[in-house]
């Protein structure tokens, strides 16, 4: 029963090791994935004020110093280095507030894309709505002004019946009913009320391109997005403004100045960024791009630093002889072995030399294997513990060769291979 015990917890630890490991792998191309996305919004934002290719170079440069930055972070301790410490998070977070704030643009025109499009409309809807009012008040001037002819026509032809119009000679005055003179007005009234009837019909046909351009207008409110709606528009709006200049002008009045109405790629453009998104903040926006810079940065940090290459099997034996010299082991807030390597006062009395130990420390050092807690002080990296354990094995091996009693009770109890 123990030695069935034994044999279920080696293999339930093999499978968190081995999922421990696999989740290990693939923060790496999580990374990768999130650098490259927030890498993506920074290069857009920054794209609008330098040139592309001087963008990209930043935005690569950017997202190397949040990774490289992050994971120096994780090996680097406040108490062993600190100028180091504080150069290394001063890049960070310059390289952080660079990312986010460009990133920001994106994010800010992915928000605001409907209030923008709604804004527009808006200003679209007022720049229409203004010019078709100051059509009306010319067209009611112009019916004004044709009714005013009218009026003063029939006058003048009244005043002829009655033979009291100014202009008629002397031997015609007070002459009631219907002469040459009489005829000559008449015609002339009746010329100013055809003229009268033809406006009244031009304005109805002008009053049904304003209702279709209206119609469009209105349609198009609610699909802001369709390229054919807005093309509808255009066309409605171009008929009207056509119709109305052959119209006013005609009777000899200056046109109507239309509205700048843009394409539809000016229409449905991005937002150009500017310091007035900062603004209008987006609290929204600011959130989602610092997000994926958080994401970068959390797994970033717990990837931790591995060494260069793995050690040789001399250097293994090296190491482990060399860390076995030392005696103030720990276990530290991280979790992590953590020993003090200078002498203690009892060695520096016996002028100890601990050369080849303290080789094996920098060795480490410079591998990855360890890193440095403070002036005096080291942890093992993660990837320090199976070279030791390798090694603790190896010696066990040794010694059961020699028959270590230890072992030999190990063995009696069930707990051996």
């Amino acid at each position: 029963m123990t030695a069935t015990t034994w044999r279920i917890g080696a293999w339930l630890n093999a499978i968190q090791s081995t999922f421990v490991g696999l989740l290990r792998v693939w923060s790496v191309p999580i990374v990768l994935m999130l650098s490259l996305a927030s890498g993506y919004t920074t290069y857009y934002g920054l794209s609008f004020f330098i040139v592309d290719w001087i963008a990209l170079i930043v935005t690569i440069a950017v997202q190397s110093i949040i990774v490289i930055s992050t994971l120096e972070l994780a090996s680097i301790h406040w108490r062993a280095n600190p100028s180091r410490y504080l150069a290394v998070l001063v890049s960070l977070l310059v390289a952080l507030v660079v990312s986010v704030s460009f990133s920001y643009f994106k994010f800010y025109e992915f928000s605001r894309h409907d209030a923008l499009q709604l804004q527009r409309f808006d200003g679209l809807e007022s720049s229409i709505e203004g010019y078709l009012d100051t059509v009306v008040n010319v067209k009611s001037q112009l019916m004004a002004r044709q009714q005013e002819r009218v009026e003063k026509a029939g006058a003048e032809t009244s005043q002829a019946y009655m033979g009291s119009h100014p202009d008629m000679p002397g031997e015609f005055r007070h002459l009631i009913g219907k002469g040459r003179f009489y005829s000559h007005f008449s015609e002339i009234l009746a010329g100013e009320r055809e003229q009268q009837k033809k406006l009244e019909a031009r304005f109805l046909e002008m009053e049904r391109h304003v209702s279709q351009l209206r119609a469009s207008l209105g349609y198009f409110s609610g699909h802001l997005n369709d390229a054919a709606a807005y093309q509808q528009v255009l066309q409605a709006f171009q008929t009207t403004r056509e119709m109305t200049e052959t119209l006013i002008t005609s009777y000899g009045l200056k046109p109507v100045k239309p509205p700048h109405i843009g394409s539809w790629g000016e229409f449905s453009q991005g937002i150009t960024p500017s310091l007035a998104m900062w603004e209008d903040i987006s609290l929204f926006a600011l959130a989602s791009a610092a997000m994926v810079d958080f994401f970068t940065l959390v797994l970033s940090y717990r990837l931790e630093f591995s060494a260069p290459g793995p050690l040789t099997e001399e250097e293994k034996r090296l190491a482990f002889e060399g860390l076995r010299q030392f005696s103030e082991f720990t276990i530290n807030r991280n979790d992590e072995l953590e020993f003090v390597f200078r002498k203690s006062d009892l060695e520096r009395a016996r002028r100890y030399s601990d050369w080849s130990r303290m080789f094996v420390v920098a060795m480490l050092l410079n591998r990855g294997f360890l890193r440095k807690v403070s002036q005096h002080t080291v942890e093992f990296s993660p990837n320090l513990y199976p070279v030791i354990g390798e090694q603790m094995r190896l010696l066990g091996e040794d010694a059961s060769q020699s028959g270590h009693p230890l072992l030999e009770l190990m063995k009696k109890r069930g707990y051996g291979a």
